[in-house]
C-alpha cells in the first residue's frame, strides 16, 4: 500500500498530542523570548502601541512574551486547539486576558479570510516565529501562508520569522547531498511531500515535521509573495542563548521582511 503523504491535518493532530501539548506548555510557561528574538523583536517593532499579529503561537511563548515587552494591541492564532487552550489560560495565569488583553484565536495560517476578526490591512507587524512556517507541508502553501499575512498586514508593516537552514554547516550540507541523492533513486521517506521535508519523532515531544529551505528557496517565496528582504542572520551571530533555550531548540536563521 502507497504512504500517505503528510498534509496539514497530519501536523495539526502532531501538535494536538499530548507529547507535543505539555512539550510547548512548559517552555511558554519556563523559558518565555530568547534573547535573539528580543533583540531582533525590539529593533524592528519598536512602535509598543502597534497592532501586533502572531501566526503558529502555540501555547503563547513569544506572545506573552510580546506582552511583558508592553506590547498592548496583541492578536495571536494558531490551527493546534490545544494548544490555543493552553495559551488562553496562561494569558489568564499572566493577568493579558479580559477585553484589554490578548487576543487567541483558532485559525489556520493559510486560510485567514475565513476568521472574521483577521481583516485586511489590520495588522502593523507579524511574528511567525520557532519554525512554524516551514512546518507547512508544500511549498504553495507555505506561499499562501505569506501572501495571507501579507493580506492582513499594513504597508511598510515588518515580518519576523525564522527556518532552519540546510546550508548552514559542512555537516548539514554532506547530510542533504545524501538525501538529495535519494530523491533521485526515488528512495526518500515516502511519505514526504519535497526535497528538505523531515519527518521525525524526539523523546518527550511526539512527531514533527519540519521543512529545511535554503537561503535561495526564502528569497525566492519572499519575492513572490510580495514581501522585501530587510535581514537575516543565524541565531549565533544574534546572541549567547541559555542552556534551557539550547536545549529546547536547535540553531535557526532569522528572517525579516517588510510588506511592500
Amino acid at each position: 500500500m502507497e504512504a500517505k503523504k503528510i498534509t496539514s491535518d497530519t501536523v495539526r493532530a502532531d501538535f494536538n498530542d499530548l507529547l507535543a501539548v505539555v512539550h510547548y506548555t512548559r517552555a511558554a510557561h519556563e523559558l518565555g523570548l530568547w534573547k535573539s528574538e528580543r533583540i531582533l523583536i525590539e529593533r524592528f517593532f519598536p512602535d509598543l502601541t502597534a497592532p501586533l499579529l502572531e501566526a503558529g503561537c502555540g501555547a503563547g511563548r513569544v506572545t506573552l512574551g510580546l506582552w511583558e515587552l508592553g506590547y498592548r494591541q496583541l492578536t495571536a492564532f494558531d490551527f493546534a486547539e490545544e494548544l490555543v487552550d493552553q495559551a488562553q489560560s496562561l494569558a489568564i495565569e499572566r493577568r493579558a486576558d479580559g477585553p484589554a488583553g490578548i487576543t487567541f484565536l483558532h485559525a489556520d495560517a493559510t486560510a485567514l479570510g475565513t476568521c472574521h476578526r483577521l481583516s485586511d490591512k489590520s495588522f502593523g507587524g507579524a511574528l511567525f516565529m520557532f519554525n512554524g512556517l516551514m512546518q507547512i507541508p508544500g511549498r504553495e502553501r507555505r506561499r499562501t501562508a505569506l501572501r495571507e499575512l501579507h493580506r492582513v498586514c499594513r504597508p511598510g508593516a515588518p515580518l519576523l520569522f525564522t527556518t532552519h537552514d540546510r546550508d548552514s554547516t559542512p555537516t548539514e550540507r554532506a547530510l542533504w547531498r545524501l538525501e538529495a541523492l535519494r530523491w533521485e533513486r526515488g528512495e526518500q521517506d515516502p511519505k514526504l511531500v519535497e526535497f528538505g521535508d523531515r519527518y521525525f519523532e524526539e523523546a518527550g515531544t511526539g512527531r514533527t515535521f519540519m521543512h529545511l529551505p535554503d537561503r535561495a528557496e526564502i528569497l525566492a517565496d519572499l519575492a513572490a509573495t510580495g514581501w522585501t528582504h530587510e535581514f537575516d542572520a543565524m541565531r549565533t551571530e544574534l546572541a549567547k542563548e541559555s542552556r534551557p533555550v539550547l536545549d529546547f531548540s536547535d540553531e535557526c536563521r532569522f528572517w525579516v521582511a517588510r510588506r511592500k
